[in-house]
């Protein structure tokens, strides 16, 4: 018994200097951060801003990829199929968590087949419509729909995804019947609204900002209240209980050496909470939200058993 715990002390031992030497040693080489929505989207944005500074700090080159597609798995199974050291990233929002509720057959499991890194940010979004609509407020949208049972639409980065459940919320508080719409990317979504083709759309706010600002498009209510649009009130406020909170997050395959994880949680909070990062991310209307990686775990599980209710309690369904 004795050379056999002996020998199982040298594996473990041997085990804990290789992880050891390959957080030490990341990154090796350039880091993609897989993104599975289109430039311009709110989790591009902030993953663009962040790429840039890991850059700087690290010495090494982290490059945005973007894969949209199907809800994010095609982003998700891609990352799963670069290997698993630390140099392909998935970063996604909290729409991660719905998918499993959502779709019959999804690639993969995300508790299983992924790793939490952290949050990034607790991701504001707003519900907009086009100044040629004449809607002001979330009243005038929820009489227009009440009016005209199923004839208005609105849109979404895709089924599943944080700006389709947040519409679904709202619709299910107000009582209404609207047409889903889903686009490949909440650009979009935002592009058919502007040009009046479709009447409304929940979007990250760091994607819709600059169009409010020069009046191409109206908010009629955000996630949560952001000082970058003092007069908007929150979802709850407009619609009791449709409120949504969505993140932004870092993800990679589950078999990526633990002390790669740590390594770069550690990066990334730090990139994340410099100020630097602050100041871009608070013209966003945005600000860090950065946690442990055994944290962020937590909170997807959490939030993959509460989406499993909702989806069903709001009898959502994949288009």
């Amino acid at each position: 018994m004795r050379p056999k715990r002996w020998m199982h002390a040298v594996a473990v031992a041997m085990f804990a200097f290789a992880s050891n030497a390959a957080a030490q040693g990341w990154p090796a080489r350039p880091v993609r951060v897989v993104v599975p929505y289109g430039p311009g989207t709110g989790v591009d944005v902030v993953v663009r801003a962040l790429n840039e500074v890991l850059s700087k700090n690290l010495g090494q080159n982290f490059v945005t990829e973007n894969r949209a597609g199907a809800a994010g798995t095609v982003a998700a199974q891609y990352v799963l199929g670069q290997g698993a050291d630390g140099h392909t990233v998935l970063s996604d929002s909290s729409s991660h968590t719905i998918v499993p509720a959502l779709m019959d057959k999804v690639p993969y499991d995300t508790l299983r087949d992924f790793s939490g890194v952290t949050t990034l940010i607790d991701n504001p979004l707003v519900l907009v419509t086009s100044k040629a609509s004449g809607y002001a407020t979330v009243a005038d949208l929820v009489a227009a729909a009440r009016a005209r049972p199923g004839a208005l639409t609105y849109g979404s980065a895709g089924s599943g995804s944080s700006t389709h459940v947040s519409f679904e919320k709202l619709r299910v508080g107000a009582g209404i019947d609207m047409l889903h719409v889903p686009f490949k990317s909440t650009t979009d979504a935002l592009v058919e609204v502007m040009a009046g083709r479709i009447d409304a759309t929940w979007t990250a706010l760091a994607s819709a900002q600059s169009a409010i600002r020069e009046g191409r498009l109206v908010a009629l209510a955000a996630s949560r209240r952001v000082a970058v649009l003092p007069n908007v009130p929150s979802a709850d406020e407009a619609v009791p209980g449709s409120g949504y909170s969505s993140w932004i997050g870092l993800m990679v395959p589950s078999k990526t050496p633990r002390d790669v994880v740590l390594r770069l949680n550690q990066e990334v909070v730090r990139a994340m909470n410099s100020p630097e990062m602050k100041e871009r991310l608070a013209k966003l209307g945005a600000e860090p939200w950065t946690m442990t990686a055994d944290e962020f775990d937590a909170l997807r599980r959490r939030e993959v058993a509460d989406n499993e209710r909702l989806v069903k309690a709001a009898g959502i369904r994949a288009q």
